[in-house]
């Protein structure tokens, strides 16, 4: 119906053309720009929410505890008495989401 439609405008191909670049475009927001700006969102916010004692994981896969906290850098003790200076941005939500969530035992 919609091509029926299409094709009784006077320059019919070049409306198409332009009418399926901009669905092309709505499709790709709202399936690719619109969640990593949301997954960044709550990356910023979990990150700013960091308190001494949250056990994280980092971007590289190490399991610690936070210690200490300044303004770019987390002090995370990865065993007793070893400690080690990450960036705030290392700091993975969801590596550290999925170790504080509660095991699922089957």
């Amino acid at each position: 119906m919609i091509s029926t439609i299409l094709l009784q405008l006077p320059g019919g191909s070049m409306t198409q053309t332009y009418i399926m670049f901009g669905l092309i475009f709505v499709v790709f927001y709202f399936f690719m720009i619109r969640p990593q700006i949301k997954k960044q969102k709550d990356q910023k916010k979990f990150v700013e929410e960091l308190q001494k004692g949250h056990k994280v994981v980092t971007t590289a896969g190490i399991h610690g505890k936070v210690v200490e906290i300044n303004d770019i850098t987390v002090l995370v003790e990865v065993d007793n008495g070893v400690k080690i200076k990450f960036d705030k941005s290392a700091i993975s939500l969801e590596a550290s989401k999925a170790l504080n969530a509660p095991a699922v035992v089957k």
